[in-house]
């Protein structure tokens, strides 16, 4: 194997030794089927840890290149014609074809919710709910699911908030823009380096300047958050993507002291996070925090499915007013019956249990 690591990169060794197999997969070193070395072979023939080269693997099966076999190792699952390329000038209509069926990878299988459960959920709701599924969402979201979801951070992670404090959107990029709004294109945001690249271009497109930060093997540098000029920091505490990199509880404290003496903000975006496969859930930055600085942001797009478009992110009481001056007037963008539907399957206990399920299925897989 020809695998090298470069110590001097900027780039974490997960996402080198990541890139690098990727890329023998795509020209077809690694063809489909094809098994992919040990991780405890790679990680002596490239000279890093059986753990870097396990966060290398759980990418590449997130992204569709591989899936793991319980006890027999990882293999190949990229064939070409799966993958829309993006220099097709037709790829970016495909999803309007009416013949257009998304390509579901049997590596994602476990992620799966139910859809016995979903559909009998969505019927007892247009049963239930009646004439309240025609009227217009409160700006914020429904009631019930704002409640729902305030019990549910309590029992799962131990944050304790009022519902008047959950606001619901169309997802997470949705809620990014309404944060760049919130502080305005005079902040300077500071920014995990690496990062999902989505959410450094829609704040750019709000006007926000963004510091890309240097990360180390627990995240963000010391000498990065020291350097900053930013007053607002996104940070993904757990697994962040593409790094794989997961904050301890040390750097969540460092990053509270970082807020405080700046008098800045932080946005927790907690992506994933229920999916972990440790059997207890690591604390949250926004359940650490004192001092009110730190606006939690997950969605349920990956614990339900893509197609729920539905994200929501817990402000501070500090920053209710201002929102309410600046942003109360944004009408909800998530109709009534998706918001209903979450909080049937929250208060069920459904969405809980589907949760415990894919993480007992993550541990058989990965340990």
């Amino acid at each position: 194997m020809r695998y090298r690591i470069d110590s001097k990169s900027d780039k974490t060794a997960y996402i080198q030794l990541y890139e690098q197999l990727r890329n023998d997969i795509v020209s077809g070193a690694f063809p489909f089927g094809a098994r992919l070395p040990s991780k405890r072979l790679l990680a002596e023939e490239s000279g890093v840890s059986v753990i870097t080269v396990q966060h290398c693997y759980e990418i590449l099966c997130d992204e569709g290149y591989a899936e793991s076999r319980l006890r027999r190792g990882y293999f190949v699952i990229y064939r070409e014609r799966d993958f829309i390329s993006s220099n097709n000038p037709a790829s970016s209509n495909d999803e309007s074809d009416s013949n257009y069926m998304p390509n579901f990878h049997r590596a994602n299988e476990i992620y799966k919710f139910p859809y016995s459960v979903l559909s009998k959920t969505m019927r007892r709701v247009m049963v239930d709910y009646e004439d309240r599924l025609l009227v217009k969402s409160p700006n914020h979201g429904c009631a019930e699911l704002r409640q729902a979801i305030a019990r549910y951070l309590a029992r799962s992670l131990g944050i304790i908030v009022q519902s008047q404090q959950i606001i619901i959107g169309s997802g997470a990029e949705y809620l990014y823009s309404l944060l760049a709004q919130l502080f305005g294109n005079n902040c300077i945001f500071g920014l995990e380096n690496p990062s999902y690249d989505k959410i450094r271009r829609v704040y750019m497109a709000s006007g926000i300047e963004c510091d890309m930060l240097k990360m180390s093997n627990d995240g963000i540098k010391t000498s990065e958050l020291a350097r900053t000029q930013a007053t607002v920091l996104h940070v993904t505490p757990f697994n962040s993507y593409p790094s794989g990199v997961t904050a301890d509880v040390s750097k969540r404290h460092e990053y509270l002291r970082w807020a405080e003496a700046r008098n800045g903000f932080i946005i927790e975006d907690n992506f994933e996070s229920e999916l972990t496969v440790s059997k207890k859930n690591d604390d949250t930055v926004f359940s650490l925090c004192e001092t009110g600085s730190v606006i939690y942001l997950n969605t349920f797009s990956k614990t339900i499915a893509p197609s729920i478009r539905v994200g929501y992110m817990v402000l501070p009481t500090k920053l209710l007013d201002l929102f309410e001056e600046k942003l109360g007037f944004y009408s909800c963008t998530v109709p009534v019956f998706e918001q209903y539907v979450l909080a049937e399957l929250i208060n069920s206990g459904d969405f809980e249990r589907h949760i415990n399920r894919v993480r007992r299925a993550r541990r058989k897989l990965f340990h």
